[in-house]
């Protein structure tokens, strides 16, 4: 197959390298592409009032590997990937491995997943991995995951273009205590606004917030990775809420 990775990390983060190097391995073809600095919480953002810049990068992954690093947002360069700089279209888009999980409604924000959407935009079935700490940087074991799903859909291929969002919980390999297939659970935060005064003596602010609530029912991805488990949670980009249409629809009779 003919594999597209990307990340929101950057394209020198440890996550995205441990990915490469482990495909590196096997006989798929390998292209990745990533934003050139960390682009991370930038959701499905897109580039659209200057021009992006690109530049090969070596001595970075192994040479059997074409890298590339964007200017751009991590769907740029999903979106330019495919557009400009690949030669023929990919079979699977790899997004990751991110330092972090995408739990729950992170998803909404997360630029790795943006990124592994933009190639289920573009008919090709995606993925997206993350590691569940943002302190551990032993990214072997989701790496190893990732190389098993791809082996898994070579031979079994998707019957759609979907998005699985992958999570894998940071510990010894040897005691994460399965896969499991889950449902997106809920986080809420609470925002934290720091407000600072730069040396020229204008105020600014860095946002910040910690997790208040979540709703982590036993079939969804947050209670599996508190359980130790790696999360395999498909996705859409269609997000309407079906059971409010018959509703609205007398609804709007009245408006």
């Amino acid at each position: 197959m003919n594999i597209l990775i990307s990340n929101d990390d950057g394209i020198y983060a440890p996550g995205v390298r441990a990915l490469a190097e482990a495909l590196s391995e096997t006989e798929h073809r390998i292209t990745v592409v990533c934003p050139d600095r960390e682009r991370s919480a930038t959701g499905h953002a897109l580039t659209l009032q200057e021009p992006l810049r690109v530049d090969q990068i070596t001595g970075i992954y192994p040479d059997s590997i074409e890298a590339w690093a964007c200017s751009g947002t991590p769907s740029d360069t999903v979106k330019l990937a495919l557009d400009a700089l690949l030669v023929e279209p990919p079979d699977l888009v790899l997004s990751g491995i991110n330092r972090g999980a995408n739990l729950g409604t992170d998803v909404l924000y997360s630029g790795t997943v943006s990124a592994a959407m933009e190639g289920v935009m573009e008919g090709l079935p995606s993925i997206a991995f993350s590691l569940a700490s943002f302190a551990h940087l032993d990214f072997s074991a989701a790496a190893n995951f990732a190389k098993k799903m791809v082996k898994a859909i070579a031979a079994y291929p998707l019957e759609e273009a979907i998005l699985l969002n992958v999570n894998v919980p940071a510990i010894a390999e040897e005691d994460i205590c399965g896969t499991v297939i889950t449902r997106l659970g809920i986080r809420r935060y609470k925002d934290l606004f720091e407000k600072r005064i730069d040396p020229r003596g204008k105020t600014y602010y860095w946002l910040s917030g910690v997790v208040v609530e979540e709703e982590a029912e036993a079939d969804t991805d947050i209670q599996a990775i508190r359980d130790n488990y790696i999360t395999i949670t498909p996705l859409k980009y269609d997000l309407t809420l079906a059971p409010a249409i018959p509703f609205l629809k007398t609804w709007t009779d009245k408006v």
